[in-house]
């Protein structure tokens, strides 16, 4: 848990306390820190299907699979919807769901694996504390729900996580296992990527090129309507705050954006509507473009704060930040129903990071797929590394600072309640690697939060089935 989470935890709700007291269940109140067993965490989902709802409890070592859920119970069941959730938790002023049967009264199937811990930690209802309760007690619990086996043990699924050389076999292998698709010689033609677009294929050439202009740029963005409206408004946000009207594109790039900012913000909006939005998505999902947009601008901040002498490419740090979700959208596009699949798996499954959830259901990651698509529009190699180690906070190869970048970023704005998945801690050697104090990379962090609604207005300005 993050220093700022740990000031803001609370105690335990009075209600649940009253409610073990009055089922004669003892528990202890612990905080909630990063070092905690996740076998001995219980996780709490609750389903619903026609049929009505039902509470899932697992240790936190597992993924629920809703496949084999399926086929033990017969049902298909899926996440409740959120404002149900929010309903319920609200009627007893809870902001968790705690793994208690008696207070949801809905029946309960728990995973048998659950009970060989001696001790167990349930969600009190409130952020960072945690209810310690023994295995014999919490059986008590129990006593009406059902055991089976139905989680699938964390540490059985390896990711792909250092060996890029393989990626493209992998790909070809899940692509063969969950698609109609006749596998062609090569596998650009297979998956059906669109081209780039002109636009982007414009910036690229003129991102190398030493003697490019501002004039050069202003002349590209401006063939682009849309393109051309964004950068506009963009530099007309509160968010760079600049004095007097900004009139033109070249007005945007020369006045406050820069040109540099310029090339790779507009790279990253031409490349970024290469593949619409999927219509499907999980429920809790922090929107596609609100999160490209977060990353970039956390990011632009942490470059700042490296010192300048090891500082990478600014507008190649921010491009990774744009695009560093793009293997959400190529998955989305080669795999429809397993997408459906996913996003479902999401749902139930928060405790668990989407590479493992990906390589369960699919055998590739969007980090993996993502870094082929660089690859195969002949985006720079720091792109391709970005977005192939994001993930990794102990990667240090070439161009690690790129990757290094997106992983602090996506993390510092996980802990404050953007993006998905379980908060991971950001250790001291991925501040160290680049340079960056941690109460800078707050600092970075906190000047993005204090623009959200700017910067979730910009991201409404996206038109991504464009």
């Amino acid at each position: 848990m993050s220093e700022a989470a740990l000031a803001e935890a609370l105690p335990a709700p009075s209600v649940i306390l009253q409610l073990l007291s009055r089922l004669g269940v003892p528990c202890r109140e612990r905080p909630d820190t990063a070092n905690l067993t996740a076998s001995r965490r219980v996780q709490a989902s609750l389903l619903e299907d026609a049929v009505g709802s039902l509470l899932v409890l697992f240790p936190q070592s597992q993924l629920l699979d809703l496949n084999r859920l399926t086929e033990l119970t017969g049902r298909k069941l899926l996440a409740i919807k959120p404002e149900r959730l929010e309903r319920m938790l609200g009627k007893h002023q809870l902001s968790r769901l705690p793994a208690l049967p008696p207070l949801t009264s809905s029946p309960c199937l728990y995973d048998e694996r659950l009970l060989q811990e001696p001790h167990l930690l349930i969600e009190s209802g409130n952020p960072g504390t945690l209810l310690e309760i023994a295995t014999g007690d919490f059986r008590q619990l129990l006593e009406k729900a059902s055991a089976a086996r139905f989680g699938v043990p964390l540490e059985q699924i390896r990711p792909n996580l250092d060996r890029p050389d393989d990626d493209r076999a992998e790909i070809t292998q899940a692509v063969q296992a969950f698609t109609a698709r006749r596998i062609q010689q090569r596998l650009e033609e297979t998956i059906e990527i669109p081209p780039l677009p002109e636009t982007a294929q414009k910036i690229i050439k003129l991102r190398v090129d030493p003697n490019a202009t501002v004039d050069d740029i202003t002349g590209v963005v401006e063939t682009d309507p849309a393109l051309a409206a964004q950068v506009v408004s963009w530099a007309a946000s509160p968010y760079y705050a600049a004095p007097g009207k900004i009139r033109s594109v070249e007005d945007a790039i020369v006045r406050v954006l820069g040109f540099d900012l310029v090339i790779n913000l507009a790279l990253g909006l031409a490349l970024g509507k290469t593949l619409s939005l999927p219509k499907d998505h999980p429920q809790h999902a922090t929107p596609y473009w609100q999160q490209a947009i977060y990353t970039a601008a956390v990011i632009e901040g942490l470059t700042r704060a490296i010192p300048r002498a090891e500082r990478p490419e600014a507008g190649l740090t921010y491009l990774g930040g744009l695009l560093h979700s793009m293997g959400y959208l190529v998955l989305a596009h080669i795999f429809p129903p397993h997408f459906s699949l996913l996003c479902r798996h999401l749902e139930v499954n928060p405790h668990v990071q989407h590479d493992l959830i990906e390589q369960h259901l699919l055998g590739i990651t969007r980090e993996q797929i993502g870094a082929w698509l660089m690859r195969t529009w002949d985006m720079p190699e720091e792109i391709y590394t970005a977005l192939r180690f994001q993930h990794d906070p102990e990667y240090a190869g070439p161009n690690a600072s790129y990757a290094n970048l997106i992983c602090l970023a996506t993390r510092l704005l996980r802990q404050n309640g953007i993006g998905a998945g379980p908060q991971g801690p950001i250790p001291q050697s991925l501040l160290d690697r680049l340079d960056i104090p941690r109460e800078k990379a707050v600092d970075a962090v906190r000047k993005v939060l204090d623009a959200e609604a700017v910067l979730r207005e910009l991201a409404s300005q996206m038109n991504p089935q464009h």
